[in-house]
């Protein structure tokens, strides 16, 4: 179809609102998906993050000692996947010194030693060993053995998402809990110490 001029209609202009209102289109969907994910963050309890590894078997890992790091005038030990299956619940934190939450957590891991009795294997994740040291003297030393994992690839095959983290081990060397993010003194008395307990009354019960 043309018009008397012999020139085909011109298309009919789109409203600037409504061209307007197309393209803020996908900042409004963007807008409500981070305010939904941002929602999830806040409302839901990191630490609940399921883990595959619950109930199995620690992974075959290995932790070289830190450097040079001494506590009552002997090498602190590293350890490994059989130290942690010799019929004692045991707890393995994942920390950093670069980490701001391990600083925060760092005196409840202590608390958390005072309370239970409980051994504590600790893993300097992808961090120097003279900030390591540093950070220990400066903040205690609650751990019975200190490993590191400087490649992060055994962070990896525990299926860590960041640092800290925390796992309570039965006396089969299997996960029983793991929790992710700093230790808070809510989560100390609800979670940490009722998870070390139930574990302490699966073992004595076998």
């Amino acid at each position: 179809m043309t018009t008397e001029s012999g020139n085909p209609p011109a298309k009919p202009a789109i409203p600037a609102r409504k061209r307007r209102g197309w393209a803020m289109a996908p900042l409004i969907i963007f807008a409500i998906i981070a305010a939904l994910f941002a929602f999830a963050l806040t409302a839901g309890d990191p630490s609940k993050l399921p883990s595959a590894l619950i109930g199995k078997p620690v992974p075959a890992t290995e932790f070289p000692p830190l450097e040079e790091l001494v506590e009552n005038g002997k090498p602190v030990p590293g350890f490994g996947a059989a130290d942690l299956a010799q019929g004692k619940v045991s707890v393995v934190n994942f920390w950093a010194s670069w980490c701001v939450p391990c600083v925060e957590e760092h005196p409840l891991l202590i608390e958390l030693r005072k309370q239970t009795g409980v051994d504590i294997y600790g893993v300097n994740h992808k961090d120097q060993p003279t900030n390591g040291r540093r950070f220990l003297g400066r903040y205690g030393n609650p751990y019975t053995a200190v490993g590191t994992d400087r490649t992060g690839r055994a962070a990896i095959e525990w299926g860590v998402y960041g640092m800290p983290e925390t796992f309570v081990i039965n006396g089969r060397g299997e996960i029983a809990y793991k929790h992710v993010g700093p230790i808070s003194k809510e989560s100390l008395e609800r979670q940490l110490l009722p998870a070390i307990a139930k574990a302490r009354e699966t073992a004595a019960a076998e």
